[in-house]
């Protein structure tokens, strides 16, 4: 009798012991699965931060103003890193000296952006983007004008920031 009585506890030591390692399998798999999830998100949020900083760079080049000069061309400076903040910093004086002397108000207006390629913290991004030019005072006709840009975007302390952008004619 004492035989049967060990018996019954060998399978349920095995099921026991197989049960403890499927749990340890699925929970490690969560894991990974779950770390997995997080990398795509963290990569698809950057994708749209990428072409959100692209696309409101671009209104931010095209949206100036005589009464607003100084605070749009912070908007440029502060959405600009690299080679592209030089180049706007480098012809800011100019930009102003022109637009108020012309007393230009231009608005711009994002058409479309889309991602080109993305490869650690920089991205290629194409930008269209059109204004509408008016110079205030005169009777001359507002101007419509239309932009197509090649932009080198680049992750700078969590923030995309435009470091290159090229018009396309």
């Amino acid at each position: 009798m004492a035989l049967h009585a060990a018996r019954p506890r060998r399978p349920l030591r095995a099921l026991g012991s197989v049960l403890g390692v499927l749990i340890v399998v699925l929970t490690a798999t969560a894991f990974w699965v779950g770390a997995q999830l997080r990398d795509a998100q963290a990569e698809a949020d950057d994708r749209r931060a990428a072409l959100r900083a692209a696309g409101a760079h671009a209104v931010h080049l095209l949206s100036i103003g005589h009464r607003s000069i100084d605070a749009d061309l912070e908007r440029i400076l502060g959405s600009s890193t690299g080679a592209a903040r030089a180049e706007y910093t480098r012809t800011a004086a100019d930009l102003r000296k022109n637009t108020v002397k012309d007393k230009i108000v231009q608005t711009g207006a994002l058409r479309a952006c889309a991602l080109v390629s993305m490869k650690d913290d920089t991205a290629r991004v194409m930008v269209v983007a059109d204004a509408v030019i008016r110079w205030d005072g005169t009777d001359r006709a507002p101007q419509e004008r239309f932009h197509r840009w090649n932009m080198e975007v680049t992750k700078v302390s969590k923030t995309w920031l435009v470091s290159k952008a090229e018009l396309v004619l």
